[in-house]
């Protein structure tokens, strides 16, 4: 189980890092030995997960959907808009998102799926649940507006990232909410949709940021006491107690399950891309 969530752990390791460079460089400059020099992995290590950068980039193309999620519960349209707000706030704060849609953006198929369909066919189902629960109008063709509606949040998004660094991504896409709504919702259904989303995405950032900040100072605070209180303990039995040949270490480093480990024996490149 160790060994497994060592694994996992360096695959994550590995596409974070080439997300933050293919970010920075986009796919044609990005260097396998800058995404080693972040990821803080070995060569054979990379290759033992992803067996070319192509490899690499297909799976954060993948994932870079999973930082949405639709609601299917009250209104679909709000939904559809207040995911369109967090994939708008992801591109501010998520190399992530950012790699994802520089990739799609560059044309980087890698002869896999479509970049953009996974987005159009998401709004394309809740464009349907829209017209079954009554909100969209029943003539609307829900996959032709899906891709209107993907394509000019594409467009606008690299206008906004041109015009300021995606700082006005927000009121961009509400912006475009606007525009587009009338043409497929119903006037009594539009009224109650907010376009820039029901949730202030950066407030809350911020919030949940405070938060963790407050409960590492009171953990650490309480570690610093706990630390003063076994140190006066100590002292005044002698010290007993805190002998041991290293009582309460984690296991060594080294032996069965080494990251070396993750390199198949004289290969540098696996046989088969991602291994679980």
């Amino acid at each position: 189980m160790a060994k497994q969530a060592r694994a996992v752990q360096t695959w994550r390791s590995i596409v974070d890092a080439a997300a933050s460079v293919f970010d920075d460089y986009g796919y044609e400059r990005a260097a396998i030995s800058e995404i080693l020099r972040r990821a803080k992995v070995t060569k054979g290590a990379l290759y033992f997960h992803f067996a070319s950068k192509e490899a690499i980039a297909q799976a954060i193309m993948d994932e870079q959907t999973s930082t949405v999620e639709f609601e299917q519960d009250g209104s679909p349209l709000q939904s559809l808009v207040d995911g369109g707000q967090q994939f708008a706030f992801a591109l501010r704060h998520n190399s992530m998102a950012r790699a994802g849609t520089r990739l799609s953006i560059e044309g980087v198929f890698l002869g896999g799926p479509h970049p953009w369909g996974d987005w159009i066919d998401a709004t394309a189902r809740m464009l349907e649940l829209g017209q079954e629960r009554g909100e969209v109008f029943p003539q609307i063709d829900p996959m032709v507006s899906a891709k209107i509606i993907v394509a000019s949040f594409t467009g606008i998004q690299l206008v906004s990232e041109a015009d300021s660094g995606r700082a006005d991504l927000r009121e961009q896409v509400a912006e475009m909410w606007r525009h587009i709504l009338p043409s497929i919702a119903h006037p009594g259904v539009i009224a109650h949709i907010k376009p820039e989303g029901r949730v202030d995405l950066a407030a809350q950032a911020r919030e949940k940021a405070e938060r963790e900040e407050q409960e590492a100072r009171i953990a650490a605070e309480g570690k610093g006491a706990g630390s003063g209180a076994a140190a006066d303990a100590g002292s005044r039995s002698g010290g007993s107690g805190l002998r041991g040949g290293g009582s309460g270490r984690g296991p060594r480093a080294g032996g069965a399950g080494d990251e070396g480990d993750e390199e198949p024996a004289g290969a540098g490149v696996a046989a088969g891309g991602v291994v679980a």
